[in-house]
């Protein structure tokens, strides 16, 4: 194929230049000036860089505040997004030598909702996917061919077209057969920075061992964090990554809420329960706010299907159901929980009913594959509010909360 690369710095020609070494001619534009390369052709212009390419890659900075680089401290400052002055430039310019037979892909890295508002009305000319990488300094071209996961997103998460043909294009270079997640240009924006966030707060938590060790005494941080590191079958896999109904039990709040008091005791300087905490407590309100609009909208009353902190059991001990229905109160709406194991056994409703419980997802790490039971019946009209995403029926108006996708 003819590839035509636009952003020759530290990332983009390392990158650039494996796709030539796997017999791709690429054609290569930064607007630095940039050392002739065994593998890269090193255009004078955008024009000539795309003019003919197959594919035409973007891999140019979104810079931030160089003060907010984090080299010194950043939590009192204001928050600011990327820049993403030079992104639109640059397409802007390719657009103007593209046709639609060509694709036009950003790598760039920038914040949920960037692409479809800030770029796309740009592309006029061409098709376009946004497919950032996932590589880091000191291993950029290795990461760029040995990928975890490829990430491809389109207008409305489509996996046939130009999803299809830069996967047919990868498997040409990628050396690890890697998987391909593919989805809108939005879901690939948050995986993207998502995947980052979730290695910062990782790093931070087990710094906070090793700080808790320091301050305690008769802690080696290794012995902890190694234990942790094993737990393959909840904290280290895929167990708890199904968004829904918030932590609830005997155990999880209250640990978190004691170890507020321990950070105070041993003076952390900060406080990373309490934030896990209020955050707990929000995601609650903000669903509660979800059944509280549907209510009002359509004069109906609220149910919580599961009072208890899980299905199965009768403890409410900490249960999100309760913390939920707490809310609604709050704002004029106080819920009637449906469940059998805690004594709330009706035999019917109408009205707003929220999902609380599901089996299957809460129990999927032990093989537990049967659908949730219904605790009664939910009338026809109803709306029914599923945080896990999984009720489906012809009878009830269902919310999968969680996915504002339109359905194509």
């Amino acid at each position: 194929m003819k590839i035509g690369f636009i952003g020759l710095g530290k990332l983009g020609l390392p990158c650039a230049e494996e796709i030539a070494k796997k017999g791709h001619t690429v054609l290569g534009y930064d607007k630095k000036l940039v050392d002739p390369t065994q593998y890269v052709k090193i255009c004078s212009s955008i024009k000539d860089a795309v003019i003919d390419g197959d594919i035409v890659f973007v891999a140019v900075p979104t810079p931030h505040d160089p003060s907010y680089d984090g080299r010194a401290p950043t939590a009192h400052l204001e928050p600011k997004d990327f820049s993403y002055d030079i992104v639109k430039e640059c397409l802007t310019e390719a657009n103007k030598h593209m046709n639609n037979n060509q694709l036009l892909v950003l790598i760039s890295t920038v914040l949920p909702g960037t692409t479809r508002r800030e770029f796309v009305d740009l592309v006029t000319n061409t098709r376009f996917v946004y497919n950032p990488y996932l590589i880091a300094m000191g291993s950029v071209g290795w990461d760029m061919i040995n990928p975890e996961m490829v990430m491809i997103g389109t207008g409305d998460g489509s996996k046939t077209g130009d999803a299809k043909q830069l996967i047919d294009f990868y498997k040409t270079i990628m050396e690890n057969n890697p998987r391909y997640e593919i989805g809108t240009w939005d879901e690939c924006e948050c995986i993207k920075v998502f995947y980052n966030t979730f290695i910062s707060a990782k790093i931070s938590l087990v710094n906070m061992i090793q700080d808790v060790a320091v301050r305690q005494g008769n802690i080696n941080v290794d012995v902890v964090t190694n234990a942790l590191s094993k737990s393959t079958m909840r904290i280290m896999g895929p167990q708890y990554m199904t968004a829904g109904m918030g932590d609830g039990g005997a155990c999880h709040p209250r640990d978190n809420i004691a170890l507020r008091y321990m950070a105070e005791k041993l003076n952390l300087g900060y406080d990373l329960f309490d934030s896990i905490m209020n955050a707990r407590e929000i995601q609650a309100k903000n669903l509660a706010e979800e059944l509280v609009t549907h209510a009002e909208k359509n004069k109906m009353s609220i149910f919580i299907h599961g009072k208890a902190y899980k299905p199965g059991v009768e403890y409410c001990d900490g249960s999100y159901s309760l913390l939920v229905g707490h809310y609604c109160g709050q704002l004029g709406h106080a819920p009637t929980y449906i469940d059998p194991m805690t004594g709330d056994d009706i035999q019917y409703c109408y009205g707003v009913v929220l999902l609380a419980h599901n089996k299957k997802v809460t129990y999927e790490y032990r093989g537990f594959e049967e659908n949730q039971d219904l605790y009664c019946k939910i009338e026809k009209g109803s709306i029914i509010i599923d945080p896990w995403r999984t009720f489906k029926s012809l009878d009830h108006k269902v919310v999968h909360y969680g996915n504002t996708r339109e359905y194509f």
